[in-house]
């Protein structure tokens, strides 16, 4: 299965054409968060995205809610959060928002550790675990180089060892690559992000 994921897109317009253009490529599309600017325009930037024809699987990053998303989210495209699904039979699970909790203020939607960990627990076994936030001390620097991961999506992906876990929020780390375990590691910004997945 060939997936095209991305996130971050903040309502660029030409990231999404180039997005749209790119997933006439792809088996699957996946968003991994942060498709508005703090709680507004969700459905402009949805609407941005409406020419992927390809299945489309969103998490929530900190800058919309779940139930934003859901509410605004074109016929057919999976939101996930805290929760799971299989597409082809390749099992995927997701987690948005920022965690830990951000400094950005009351719009940004956000988890603590504590929160994160009770929602992940959820998840037994995945082929791609789709987060907004990455795990700490993988992706996450900011620019003055400080670590601002979390420890339970680190936990997570070392229980469950997915192929993939894809994630994004940390904007100084877009295009990061590493490794837990068997698991890679992708923070993957508004570009196109491909990888092969065999369910």
């Amino acid at each position: 299965m060939r997936i095209l994921a991305f996130s971050d897109l903040h309502m660029a317009r030409n990231r999404a054409a180039e997005l749209v253009a790119a997933s006439a490529k792809a088996d699957l599309v996946i968003g991994a968060g942060d498709y508005c600017n703090i709680r507004q325009g969700l459905d402009e930037a949805m609407g941005m995205l409406s020419g992927i024809a390809a299945p489309l699987v969103l998490v929530p990053g900190n800058a919309e809610s779940a139930e934003e998303l859901t509410d605004v989210a074109p016929e057919g495209v999976h939101v996930l959060h805290g929760s799971g699904m299989t597409v082809d039979g390749l099992r995927l699970f997701g987690l948005g928002y920022g965690v830990p909790v951000t400094p950005f203020g009351d719009w940004s939607c956000d988890l603590t550790e504590a929160e994160a960990t009770e929602l992940l627990d959820r998840c037994e076994t995945a082929d791609v675990l789709v987060v907004h936030s990455p795990p700490k001390g993988y992706g996450d620097q900011t620019s003055q180089g400080i670590s601002v991961g979390s420890v339970a999506v680190r936990d997570a992906v070392e229980r469950i060892q997915p192929a993939f876990a894809l994630c994004g929020h940390i904007h100084d780390s877009w295009g990061y690559r590493g490794t837990i375990g068997r698991t890679q590691i992708a923070n993957l910004g508004p570009k196109a992000n491909w990888f092969e997945v065999n369910a």
